[in-house]
């Protein structure tokens, strides 16, 4: 159900690109990419206290093709994805704009920073994937959910969660908090509301038009990206929990290490969902903190 945070624009192939906007209307424009599963509604989940509106931040949160209410794309890559954020961006007036990564996220961010560095101004990857072959890229719950299966067991599993978030949400909504531990799991005992907004807005909706788009955004993470960390020229901000246990440490310390110009901050208190939780301020601070460059 779509509420009045929902936008759409059609790009020039015809396409549907879905997003969403939070914090100050007329902030620093900060784009947002959803983790995996996710949607443009993630937002709202890490930003309980409205973190975006009190540091002047206009988030554009973006469903990927084929999740939420974006349609979906045949054959797509990760590296045309910043040609998508690009003409969003020209829809909107925006000649300049930071992007920021969480999860699944983390690519899409990584791609922006490599090709449309001209655009940027601020990239952070927060708890983000790695490719494949980073330490540890074939490790921990995200890799093992979906993007390290079989096709046919992959189609299985994702089709099974898009029945049951369905039919049965409060049977994953106990799943969620079972499975978490550690930071995060101190988090959900904190704030026992985050399960359900982790399967409302992380989960659920991502599914909205069936599992194509989850699906094949799996696929992608287990397929090089088409460019190199080492390749990144623009400064990126990164953050990662030594709690982790979706996206191993080692594989932040491979990014890090990777990217020329990076500035890595590892907080080894904090998981996967409470590092963006608890540190959402920091890092939007970081994001909004070059208010010289003309958007």
């Amino acid at each position: 159900m779509a509420n009045d945070r929902d936008r759409q624009v059609k790009l020039r192939d015809g396409r549907v690109l879905a997003y969403a906007e939070y914090g100050a209307p007329d902030g620093t424009p900060v784009f947002y990419f959803h983790g995996h599963p996710g949607s443009r509604r993630d937002w709202s989940a890490f930003d309980s206290g409205d973190a975006a509106s009190d540091l002047g931040a206009r988030v554009i949160a973006v469903d990927r093709p084929g999740h939420g209410l974006s349609d979906f794309k045949r054959d797509r890559e990760i590296l045309p994805w910043p040609a998508d954020v690009a003409e969003l961006a020209d829809a909107l007036g925006l000649s300049h704009f930071a992007v920021l990564g969480v999860s699944g996220g983390g690519p899409y961010a990584a791609a922006c920073a490599f090709k449309i560095p001209e655009r940027l101004s601020a990239t952070a990857i927060v708890s983000g994937m790695g490719p494949a072959h980073a330490p540890g890229g074939r490790d921990g719950m995200a890799w093992r959910f979906a993007a390290g299966r079989p096709v046919v067991v992959r189609s299985l599993l994702l089709t099974l969660m898009s029945l049951g978030l369905r039919h049965q949400p409060e049977k994953f909504v106990a799943r969620v908090g079972d499975a978490m531990e550690g930071a995060d799991g101190a988090l959900l005992l904190a704030k026992p509301e985050l399960a359900n907004d982790i399967i409302e807005l992380l989960f659920k909706e991502a599914f909205r038009g069936g599992i194509r788009g989850v699906r094949h955004d799996a696929r992608l993470y287990a397929r090089p990206w088409g460019f190199q960390p080492q390749d990144i020229e623009v400064e990126v901000h990164l953050w990662h929990g030594g709690e982790d246990k979706n996206v191993p440490i080692s594989v932040g310390r491979y990014m890090s290490n990777a990217i020329p110009n990076c500035h890595a901050r590892f907080i080894e208190d904090q998981g996967h969902f409470s590092l963006a939780y608890n540190r959402l301020r920091e890092i939007l601070a970081v994001l909004v903190a070059d208010r010289s460059i003309s958007t």
